[in-house]
Order: C-alpha cells, then sequence, then structure tokens
C-alpha cells in the first residue's frame, strides 16, 4: 500500500515538473518574441536619448520657421529636432570608439560615406576623437509639401574637439561653425542626407548694461561702491550638507542670518549639490527653496556666493551638456537677484586632477565660466581652489580668484599669490581651525586656542585689507561620511570648526568672527 502510494507521488511531482517546464519555454519565447518586437525604438536599442532623457541635451534654439514649403507642425519639428541630436551624438560616439555602431539609423547611405572613411583612418593609425556640440541655433529653410524633406541651416554650433593618437592628447580646439543640413524622413526617421560645414555666421554686437557686481581697479564694487568681503561659509546647524533638504525651515535660516549680520559679517557662501538639484533637469522645488534663501539673505543685506557644483566630480565631455543645463537653468532664473555676489562654479576642483585628470577638470571648468557669463552680466565669477598654488589655474577667466587656507604660513604664501596674481582681487573662501581635543586628537586645539587662531588672522585680514570668509558658523553633530569618510578622527576634527557649538552656545572665538 505505502509503495502504491509513493509512486502516486512520484508520477504527481513528474507531471507538474512537465507544467512548470511548459509554463517557463512559453514564458521564454514570448519575452523573446516581446524583445525582438521592441526592436523599432532605436533609441532603446543604441541607448541614445530618447525624450525626457539625460544623455545628450545641447540647447536648440530655432530661428525663423518660415519657408516656402508647407508650415511645419510642432510635433514634426520637434522629431526631427530629436533624431538630427542624435545624428550628432552617434556620429560623436563613433569617432570617440571607433564603432559605426547606430551610424546607418540616423544617416542615409551616401552621408555614411564619410564618416565610414574617417574611422578606418582613425582605425588604422591609433586615433579616437572625443567631441560633443553645446549649442544649436537652427533656422528652417525649406519644409517639403508631402513633408518628407527638411532643409535648414544650423548657425553658429558651438563645439569642442579633442583628438587623440596612441592615446595621448595631440589637438584641443573649441570652434564655432555654421552648417547646411537636409534631411529625408525614412521609415518614420528623419536622416541626414547632406550636411556642409560653412564658416560661422556674422553676430551683431549687442550693448552691455552696467553689472550690478563687477571688478574695478583691483576690488570688487557693488552699484559702484567698493565691497570688501566679511563672510561665513553656511550650513543649518541641524542639517549639514544638506541645505535644500526635507528638513529646509525658513524660521531657522531668518533666526541665523540675522546672527550672521549682527555679528559684523556681510557674505554668505551656500553650496548647491549637482544631484540634489536634479543635475540636467533641475528641480521647480529647489529653484524655489533657493530664492527664499536668497530672499532671506537679501532682507538682512547679505550677498551670497553660491557654489554651483558641490559633490560633483565627472568632467567627461559626453556629459557636457548635461552641466551645462543645470548651470544654464540656475543662473538664468537669479541672475537678476540682488542678494548674489558671485557664482562660485566648483567647491575644490584639484583635488579631482589626479583621479579625474588636470586637464579634463580645467576645460570643463573654461567651458562652464563660460556658460555662466553668457547667462549673467550681472554678477561675479570665481572657483574654489583648495590652495593658493592651485589658485592660478585660469585666472585670467574668473573675475576674483578664491582660495582655501588651512595650513600655518598664510602671510608668506597669501604674499606670493598676490605677487602672482596683482591684476585680480583675492579671496580666502575657507579657512579656520577645530576645536577638538579629545581621544581621536590627543594633540588637537582647544576652544581657547581656536579663538587666538581667529584673532590672529583677523588681525592679520585687518592690516592687508583681505577678504575672507571662514569655516564655519556652526558645530555639527553629524557630518555625512560623503565629506570626509568614516574614520572617527576625521570626522570628529570636522565637527568642532564652528564659532557656535552643537548645544548652540558662543565659543570664545565668536568674539573674533568679524574682527569688528
Amino acid at each position: 500500500m505505502h509503495q502504491k502510494i509513493n509512486i502516486n507521488i512520484y508520477r504527481a511531482l513528474l507531471l507538474l515538473s512537465f507544467i512548470l517546464l511548459n509554463i517557463l519555454i512559453v514564458y521564454g519565447i514570448s519575452s523573446v518574441l516581446s524583445y525582438l518586437n521592441t526592436g523599432a525604438d532605436r533609441s532603446a536599442m543604441l541607448h541614445l536619448p530618447s525624450e525626457g532623457s539625460n544623455i545628450y541635451l545641447p540647447e536648440v534654439l530655432w530661428g525663423s520657421l518660415e519657408n516656402p514649403g508647407r508650415e511645419i507642425e510642432k510635433e514634426t519639428l520637434k522629431k526631427l529636432e530629436k533624431d538630427y541630436l542624435n545624428a550628432w551624438y552617434v556620429k560623436n560616439i563613433a569617432y570617440q570608439n571607433n564603432n559605426l555602431y547606430g551610424i546607418k539609423d540616423y544617416y542615409t547611405d551616401s552621408a555614411q560615406t564619410n564618416i565610414k572613411k574617417t574611422v578606418e583612418f582613425n582605425k588604422k593609425n591609433n586615433i579616437f576623437l572625443e567631441s560633443t556640440t553645446l549649442r544649436h541655433h537652427p533656422i528652417l529653410n525649406f519644409y517639403s509639401a508631402d513633408g518628407q524633406l527638411a532643409e535648414f541651416t544650423d548657425e553658429n554650433v558651438e563645439e569642442y574637439h579633442k583628438l587623440y593618437k596612441n592615446n595621448q592628447v595631440i589637438f584641443e580646439t573649441t570652434q564655432t561653425s555654421t552648417y547646411k543640413v537636409l534631411m529625408l524622413l525614412e521609415d518614420g526617421f528623419w536622416r541626414i542626407r547632406h550636411m556642409v560645414k560653412q564658416e560661422p555666421t556674422a553676430k551683431t554686437d549687442s550693448v552691455q548694461a552696467i553689472p550690478y557686481a563687477r571688478v574695478k581697479n583691483n576690488s570688487i564694487f557693488i552699484n559702484d561702491e567698493e565691497y570688501n568681503i566679511k563672510g561665513i561659509n553656511y550650513y543649518p546647524q541641524e542639517t549639514p550638507w544638506n541645505t535644500f533638504g526635507n528638513n529646509f525651515n525658513i524660521q531657522v535660516l531668518e533666526k541665523d542670518f540675522e546672527l550672521i549680520r549682527s555679528a559684523g559679517l556681510n557674505t554668505i557662501r551656500i553650496f548647491i549639490q549637482y544631484d540634489d538639484f536634479g543635475k540636467a533637469n533641475v528641480a521647480q522645488n529647489k529653484l524655489q527653496k533657493l530664492k527664499k534663501v536668497l530672499d532671506i539673505a537679501e532682507k538682512n543685506s547679505l550677498k551670497v556666493i553660491v557654489t554651483l557644483f558641490d559633490f560633483y566630480g565627472d568632467y567627461s565631455i559626453n556629459n557636457w551638456t548635461l552641466t551645462h543645463r543645470h548651470a544654464k537653468k540656475i543662473v538664468s532664473e537669479f541672475k537678476d537677484h540682488k542678494a548674489i555676489l558671485a557664482w562660485d562654479i566648483k567647491n575644490e576642483p584639484d583635488l579631482d586632477f589626479e583621479n579625474r585628470g588636470k586637464q579634463n577638470v580645467l576645460k570643463w571648468l573654461e567651458f562652464i565660466i563660460k556658460e555662466v557669463k553668457r547667462q549673467d552680466s550681472n554678477h561675479l565669477v570665481t572657483i574654489g581652489w583648495s590652495s593658493t598654488k592651485a589658485a592660478l589655474y585660469l585666472k585670467e577667466k574668473v573675475d576674483y580668484v578664491s582660495f582655501h587656507y588651512y595650513l600655518n604660513d598664510f602671510e608668506e604664501d597669501y604674499s606670493s599669490l598676490k605677487n602672482q596674481v596683482p591684476n585680480k582681487p583675492l579671496v580666502l573662501e575657507e579657512f579656520g581651525i577645530s576645536s577638538y581635543k579629545g581621544i581621536w586628537s590627543p594633540f588637537g586645539k582647544s576652544k581657547k586656542q581656536q579663538a587666538e587662531y581667529h584673532q590672529t588672522m583677523q588681525a592679520i585680514f585687518k592690516k592687508r585689507n583681505i577678504a575672507y570668509l571662514s569655516w564655519t558658523l556652526y558645530d555639527f553633530e553629524n557630518i555625512p561620511p560623503s565629506v570626509v569618510g568614516n574614520l572617527p578622527w576625521r570626522k570628529n576634527k570636522q565637527k568642532h570648526f564652528g564659532f557656535i557649538d552643537k548645544n548652540g552656545n558662543k565659543k570664545p572665538s565668536f568674539l573674533y568672527i568679524s574682527g569688528q
């Protein structure tokens, strides 16, 4: 009897296994068919920028759409623009990887010829090219009555190219060119048929108004009055490195800004994190919070230095259009705000030289400076270098030179920098000393020694008329690991740079927060 039951159980298990196997086979076949049916979506196949994606986002500003043919529909223009940018993108990737994958989807057979020849030549000679475009200005010249052909002029395309041979950079250029472009609609997609490069279109000069903030005679001026920066780097005490997060509190800002002003300071420096603000698609709620910060600062007669790219470290050319979009959105939104003194492009970018490549970092900074100045002629531009030595980079591109200093020989290093940069204002953008002395730093400085340090520094500032922003208003209870890592001797030291302790009490150093 038991043997019969066991046989029945065995048969049932075999039948169940057979059914499950068939279900898996049917599911697998349906998944393969589903995948094959998605083949018409070339953006998904090639990892191309689809609508709303963040891969390649140069600015496109259409000029006139009037033409001898038919009026172009809004959706058609949108599709034409998308496929045109995809054509640029796949060509850039083809020259970077020396691979023609995707080219046939955005170029007709005749248009592919030159691209193929270039890729073959580059492969043979161990050459590759990194490229991007940042801005396009197309003007529609003709759109055919049958909706199958479009001809336009893309004026003053801003391009950047970096040519490598045997993995060494041999040529680098920034250029502006105009292109005559003919595109055909085939199989529901616009493909480039002809693309002819021409000389850039002449630009008409525009009259520039006198900026709100500017540099004159080696000094910073606001509305033609000399402005001497006496400031502090600011984070709310409860939300360090997260000013614009979920715990954003207007009452805290109002209280802190009143305190800063009453202490004799006139400037604060704040930080925008690239990821936190939405990268290329800047979040509207973050812009609203930034506006509130600026409005409260203006109410308290404080000027603001806004650091645009904190915690950003990818300087690859393929991402330039995304970071330009981020900068444009924020800067254009606040280009007329009276609280802003300057845009600080990046916090301590020289610390990325080793891992990201010095030239990559410098070239990215140069292009972002250009974008910021394009969007905003009212405010100044600087870079927050980590040392006096690094501050020499791009000194001719910024309005004033900013540097950070946490060493002992300040006057000597400052004098050296002043001699090397005689024609620009210098701003000590970060300085300070921790008052942590404990198990993880038994030879650290006491609160009294911290006060003596700031007393000494303020005497130097007064004697030499040095602009400064100290680090930082508060001691912090918690430091995010992304700031200094998890090592306790580093985290505990970072917690105690403030003039006010974690309990809200003013430390002895507060007497010398402004030197007044």
